[in-house]
């Protein structure tokens, strides 16, 4: 029932699916079944491979609580087939809870207490719509006085009526189909800053609402300044609801159970659904903002590294001086300094002749300044003092998170003789050389790439982009012989101890082969990790390489049958014999699979190819932009600091990014800014208004 599921909602076929679920029951993961084991899932990616088993964890939790809620209902004796069929069809948890709520061991209510007071025969028989006889002859009956038994019977037929499903569903799905959400400011609210000013007298359908808008109000509710509600027809609830419960209009009984069903409603229902429809508002705005953290986290990464450059990392500041880290090609600090040509020193020549210095002794020729505070200053002045050099560069550098990083315990240990800003200006100038690298030593949310990430589910937040980061240095690789722990944690099957192991080993000398680093693994670590760790310059050319060394001897057949050597690798020759190749004869000749072959020839034509060489280079200046330089219409390039559900922000070299809203994307219908940008693009853009006053800047992608 489960793989059926799974099958109807993700669109993969039922052998897919089983395939998948036995390899991850095996204890591979993703990133090898991804890259290994194409001809078993069908060529699955990684995101679909991530969502078959975050599916099938949900319905097997599901189907759990189905089979305890049968369970219990049948203690009680009053499980039937029907039942039993109605629950093992629901696809949703609430639908499952709406079906056991009737049979719940309830806590203390005032249906619980009429019942207790001897009133649910008496509720039972004003149910059957009696036509004779009158309702003082019906409560006086009852053990308690006639006014206590007519407000209390009517307590137990309300919970009778909300503990109805199919009374709830209905409700649930009106409202979520024709309902609005609303906010309206709260009385004495202090919102200083107006930030939830559009809010204050908001109305949105609440089958439309925007992800962003729901978590915005959600703040804006959180920070008591919002109030909340959900606004729809409830006269025709009630009377669709009458219609459905009142069997018999003409008997005397009618105007009191009408009574009940509004109090029902009011009591019970209304409240109890609308934090249903909240709650799954919430559920996907939180998944829709994860969504778009993922794409940007995963964008950022991907960053094309800058590779044989000497680059100085600039950490701006004010009052605490620009703290410099003269790096060499690798990355490895050469010098730390700092300068004071900002307010209050204000020692612009000072600084001017140390920078000149340090240019000139350690050979630099790209400076990278952060995009924190006293950025834009600090890129004046150097703009200013490399314009009259020849190839000498900077670029803006996202350092987003580069502080949490200096200040921690793993920076303290790789870099001790260091202060923390200065460990913060060798990161930046690290993500110039290599953004990956650098980028995995911190957490990815604070990061900074998504909206609303401190309004979401933190536990999902932090999964998915770990598995994020996963995906992504899996798909690069990693050089065994230059990777830190940072990086190697990431890496396929690597577990601590291995990690360890590796680290220890290459300290007294580097790898030279996949082989050794077999002898200090797990057969199945050794399995999971081997095909995504490189050696480059190693005894075996295979091994700088993406293939598994499980597919060594076949790759050795096929170019021992095509008469090629291995040494060869880079020629022409090479490379041009294995372009023309016939792929079918070679997979009947060695009877392997098209997914197998293909990435074989593709790592032999491409030998250690970095993905992220297909990444456009950051943006390098050597002068500056000022807002009074810019005109409406005037095309401008930019890079795309951060995506969100609404637009996104370029940083086109002044002080603040502009903004491209998802309206001046194109002139056709955008579903999400995403399918348009993505973060670290470079991109051509147009001024579409300048606001001198509140010093920003419109963009639009529209000539």
């Amino acid at each position: 029932m489960i793989i059926k599921e799974l099958v109807n909602e993700l669109k993969i076929s039922e052998k897919q699916i089983n395939e998948v679920l036995k390899l991850l029951n095996e204890g591979a993961t993703i990133p090898f079944i991804a890259r290994y084991r194409k001809e078993k899932t069908g060529g699955l990616d990684e995101d679909k491979l991530r969502d078959i088993e975050e599916k099938h964890k949900y319905y097997t939790n599901l189907m759990e609580r189905k089979e305890t809620v049968i369970k219990l209902i049948d203690e009680k004796g009053m499980l039937t087939e029907e039942l039993k069929s109605k629950i093992l069809a629901c696809t949703k948890l609430v639908d499952v809870e709406d079906l056991y709520l009737p049979f719940k061991e309830k806590r203390k209510t005032k249906a619980t207490d009429a019942i207790k007071m001897g009133l649910e025969p008496i509720a039972k028989m004003i149910m059957t719509f009696p036509t004779t006889g009158s309702l003082d002859e019906i409560f006086s009956k009852a053990k308690v006085s006639k006014e206590e038994a007519e407000e209390n019977t009517r307590y137990i037929i309300s919970e009778w009526i909300s503990d109805n499903a199919k009374n709830r569903s209905f409700i649930r799905e009106y409202i979520f189909k024709n309902g609005f959400i609303t906010s309206t400011i709260r009385k004495n609210a202090i919102d200083e800053k107006k930030i939830y000013e559009m809010y204050y007298e908001f109305k949105e359908k609440i089958s439309l609402a925007k992800s962003y808008r729901i978590l915005a109000i959600n703040r804006g509710e959180k920070e008591k300044i919002l109030n909340i509600k959900l606004d729809f027809d409830d006269e025709y609830v009630f009377g669709k609801l009458n219609q459905r419960i009142i069997k018999n209009p003409n008997s005397f009984v009618s105007s009191y159970v009408e009574d009940a069903i509004l109090d029902a409603l009011k009591r019970l229902i209304y409240p109890s659904v609308e934090r249903d429809i909240r709650k799954e508002l919430t559920e996907k705005a939180e998944d829709s903002a994860i969504d778009i953290f993922k794409i940007n986290l995963e964008n950022l990464l991907m960053t094309r590294p800058l590779s044989n450059n000497r680059i100085m990392g600039f950490d701006p500041a004010f009052r605490t001086g620009c703290k410099l880290a003269c790096l060499d090609e690798a990355g490895t600090v050469l010098h730390i300094d700092v300068i004071y040509p900002h307010v209050p020193q204000n020692d612009k020549e000072g600084s001017k002749k140390k920078m000149l210095e340090l240019i000139k002794k350690y050979n630099i020729n790209l400076i990278a300044i952060g995009n924190g505070t006293a950025s834009r200053e600090s890129e004046e002045f150097v703009a200013s003092i490399i314009k009259d050099l020849d190839n000498v560069y900077y670029t803006i550098v996202n350092e987003a998170g580069a502080s949490v990083y200096s200040a921690s315990k793993e920076a303290a240990k790789e870099f001790p003789d260091l202060k923390v800003e200065e460990r913060s200006a060798v990161s930046i100038g690290r993500r110039v050389t290599d953004p990956l690298s650098e980028l995995v030593k911190i957490d990815p949310k604070s990061i900074g790439v998504g909206e609303y990430q401190h309004d979401v589910n933190s536990k999902k937040l932090t999964e998915s982009l770990d598995f994020t980061v996963t995906k992504v240095v899996n798909n690069v690789g990693v050089n065994i012989n230059t990777a830190s722990s940072y990086i190697l944690k990431f890496i396929s099957g690597l577990n601590k101890p291995t990690i360890n192991k590796i680290l220890k080993y290459k300290e007294k000398v580097p790898f030279t082969s996949r082989e050794e680093i077999k002898k200090i693994t797990t057969e199945k670590v050794y399995q999971q990790a081997i095909g995504f760790l490189r050696i480059n310059n190693g005894n075996n050319k295979l091994d700088q390489t993406g293939i598994h060394p499980e597919s060594y001897d076949l790759t050795e057949d096929i170019l021992k049958y095509l008469k090629l050597d291995i040494n060869d690798i880079n020629k022409d020759s090479f490379k041009e014999t294995l372009t023309n190749v016939n792929k079918s004869e070679l997979m009947s000749k060695f009877n392997t699979d098209q997914y197998t072959l293909e990435d074989i020839i593709n790592e032999l034509l491409n030998p250690g190819l970095d993905p992220r060489e297909k990444v456009d280079p950051p943006i390098l200046r050597s002068d500056i932009l000022k807002l009074t330089d810019l005109k409406q219409g005037m095309e401008i390039t930019g890079t795309v600091r951060n995506v969100a559900s609404f637009g996104a922000f370029i940083d086109i070299g002044l002080d603040n990014d502009g903004l491209v809203h998802i309206s001046k994307m194109s002139t056709k219908f955008v579903n999400h800014p995403t399918d348009i940008v993505s973060v670290g693009d470079i991109i051509t853009c147009y001024i579409d208004d300048i606001n001198l006053e509140k010093e920003k800047v419109s963009l639009s992608l529209i000539k």
